[in-house]
């Protein structure tokens, strides 16, 4: 009789444990909260340019907003409203920009010419690639970008 109740608290721990790693594994394939809309990115008659984080602090554990990216825009230039973490090459996320309101912040200088700017990117998702054992891509500059053009 005992052996049939192990082995049931054996089956239905098993079964838990299947359906819990399917959903952790479905995890990434739910749309992120902030959706790359075509509007959140400028298109221009004239050049765009792109640039990369200065910095990038992926810290999700401490809660909402620790995981984004420090941009530095030359001055006279306007920043796409979202910017774009790349993973895996075909993996696609965005994130939305915030302004610094200053020339120093989260141990990042702007030089002078140029301000800086945070990409906030989405505390859940950041958890979901990192179970997923992408966090070392995560942490890459070059998979974050944001887009600038001439603001004339």
């Amino acid at each position: 009789m005992r052996k049939n109740k192990l082995l049931y608290i054996l089956f239905a721990l098993s079964l838990l444990s299947i359906l819990g790693f399917s959903y952790v594994s479905d995890f990434s394939e739910r749309s992120p909260i902030i959706s790359c809309r075509q509007w959140g990115f400028y298109s221009s008659k004239g050049e765009k340019y792109y640039t990369h984080p200065e910095k990038i602090v992926l810290k999700p554990w401490l809660g909402p907003h620790n995981v984004y990216g420090m941009f530095k825009i030359p001055a006279g230039y306007r920043n796409d409203f979202f910017f774009t973490v790349t993973i895996d090459k075909t993996e696609i996320y965005c994130g939305v920009m915030k302004e610094a309101h200053t020339k120093f912040a989260e141990g990042v200088n702007a030089k002078p010419g140029y301000y800086l700017i945070k990409g906030l990117f989405n505390t859940r998702v950041a958890i979901g690639l990192i179970l997923q054992g992408k966090g070392d891509q995560l942490k890459q500059p070059q998979n974050w970008k944001v887009g600038y053009i001439n603001k004339e």
